[in-house]
């Protein structure tokens, strides 16, 4: 029997209307599900931004398709002043942000340890660290500015706290930074009203998934408690609840939006 497809965003309504919320690496994948997910819940405003203009523009018109005001902004995180550019835009135009989903990432081609190289490395760190930090620090700054407190959702992964598969393992390590960053901030600024939770994908479907030399998905489908793939709108799902007050008590928390990966 099929499963039934997930209840939407749009018909739990999680209650985010009159907030800004920031989605980086939100052309495509989990960025652009989550993008439209906080529109559904009633955001006044989702900001896109990413390397490809037009997976982005894409994107923000999806977005106001489902009833938000939306920008896209092109724009590489691993560089401080981007980010600026960013934050200074969003500001200026909205006068607040009080969401940021930091979601974009990058995993190596497969291939063990020793066998990766320095240019591999600093991408995968760039892109899935640095650029967060660079994110998390300006996102911090503009919300304690503003004196109302905010909402921050790391992306990070399953692989990031239990790795099964070999030839990834620099995807996993900086996952697991993403991890740690996420739960020290949250102790950080939590007395301040920031909270700072992650999000952590299992096997899922996006464009990462089918570029990581998997041969079989529905082998890895089989292995899950579910017996299926995840879809980027299921976790889209989670990060609008992380982002609503419905989770007003959670805070340096880990979801795990895995079909029972790492429970299994």
């Amino acid at each position: 029997m099929e499963p039934s497809p997930p209840t939407t965003v749009a018909e739990t309504r999680h209650g985010l209307q009159g907030r800004v919320a920031l989605v980086t690496g939100g052309g495509t994948g989990i960025g652009r599900a989550s993008a439209i997910a906080l529109a559904q819940a009633g955001a006044a405003a989702v900001i896109v931004t990413g390397r490809r203009v037009d997976v982005i523009e894409e994107a923000a018109a999806r977005v106001r398709d489902a009833g938000s005001e939306s920008l896209a902004i092109a724009a590489d995180f691993t560089r401080p002043a981007e980010v600026e550019r960013v934050i200074g835009a969003v500001v200026a135009r909205f006068g607040r942000l009080d969401i940021a989903f930091n979601n974009a990432g990058y995993q190596e081609p497969r291939a063990n340890l020793a066998d990766q190289d320095d240019a591999t490395f600093d991408r995968v760190f760039d892109t899935n660290v640095r650029a967060l930090f660079h994110g998390m620090r300006l996102e911090i700054r503009a919300m304690l500015a503003q004196g109302a407190g905010g909402v921050i959702i790391n992306n990070a992964s399953v692989s990031g706290t239990r790795n099964a598969n070999p030839g990834l393992a620099l995807y996993s390590a900086s996952k697991a930074a993403v991890i740690s960053l996420t739960r020290s901030a949250a102790m950080e600024y939590a007395p301040q009203g920031i909270r700072i939770n992650a999000v952590s994908p299992g096997r899922v479907v996006t464009d990462m998934m089918l570029r990581s030399g998997i041969a079989d998905m529905s082998q890895v489908a089989a292995g899950l408690p579910l017996r299926r793939m995840g879809q980027a709108a299921e976790v889209a799902n989670a990060v609008a609840w992380l982002a609503s007050d419905a989770s007003s008590f959670v805070v340096g928390h880990v979801l795990a939006a895995d079909g029972g990966f790492l429970a299994g």
